[in-house]
């Protein structure tokens, strides 16, 4: 990636994830990132001042000089978007979106013939380097193209390789996925503070059990069926808690939110993408 020249269309807090994880990686070069958007020259400013990245306008972006174009702006502007560069791009070069919604599909219908386009799902834990990402490549991306992104995204966290129809599921499973224990978290810190513990610290003392379980499903290789076994004693504390998570039906819910976020996914990309037809 060392030579590679990566353009940034969009400077939003997802484009500026992305930027953050390159340049401290030292994965590209800061002279071969470049980052522009439709209007707001104050967030380039920032980009440059921060990053030290090269930032433009749209029409003074070098087009024929860039490796990877990543679509970083707002859905709604894809369709502009892919024309800007259907006339200005040739198939070799690769588009990568960071869209919501937008499926490789769509962006091929929509740009050049043999154009190749990969499609990207990180989540918020990008702004920390811990994003769970996933990427699809379009029908005309090579190996040589997926591994390029996958080493660009993993300085966000770690990058899984997925077929475009399980991008929905992903989305119900890591996009939305923070939120739910984040949900979960709120009600066990407003648990802890019911019974008289100091907010501050029992926020610390949740975020701490929930990374250290984490960690050891990840560094064990051990299931979470597995560890959940180990640490529940017949009669014990811990079987109580599950009890009364299995009586009020928690092992159903948790499922139900990952249909329900991944068929509102499917709902949305259908949407959006009849909205950028018509338009």
């Amino acid at each position: 990636m060392d030579n590679k020249r990566i353009a940034f269309l969009g400077a939003g807090s997802m484009a500026e994830s992305m930027i953050s994880g390159v340049v401290k990686s030292g994965k590209v070069k800061k002279e071969n990132v470049f980052v522009t958007n439709k209007s707001n020259g104050a967030r380039l400013g920032l980009m440059e001042e921060k990053y030290g990245v090269n930032v433009s306008s749209l029409s003074e972006l070098p087009y024929q000089e860039i490796d990877m174009f990543i679509l970083a702006m707002k859905p709604k502007g894809a369709a502009a978007a892919l024309a800007d560069l259907k006339e200005r791009i040739s198939p070799g070069q690769l588009v990568v979106s960071v869209l919501a919604g937008i499926s490789t599909g769509f962006m091929e219908e929509n740009l050049k013939d043999g154009q190749q386009v990969i499609r990207v799902m990180p989540n918020t834990s990008s702004m920390i380097q811990e994003s769970a990402t996933a990427i699809s490549p379009g029908k005309n991306s090579g190996m040589a193209q997926v591994e390029d992104v996958k080493e660009l995204l993993g300085t966000m966290g770690k990058v899984f390789v997925i077929a475009e129809d399980q991008m929905d599921i992903f989305t119900g499973l890591a996009g939305s996925g923070p939120a739910y224990f984040y949900y979960l978290m709120e009600h066990m810190e407003l648990t802890g503070i019911e019974n008289g513990m100091d907010e501050n610290m029992v926020r610390e003392i949740i975020a701490q059990t929930i990374l250290g379980a984490a960690k050891m499903i990840l560094e064990k290789g051990d299931t979470p069926t597995t560890l959940r076994k180990n640490v529940t004693s017949p009669n014990g504390t811990t079987a109580a808690g599950l009890t009364a998570l299995k009586r009020n039906n928690g092992g159903h819910a948790i499922s139900q939110a990952v249909h329900h976020a991944a068929d509102r996914s499917r709902e949305i990309s259908k949407e959006l993408e009849g909205v950028l037809i018509s338009s």
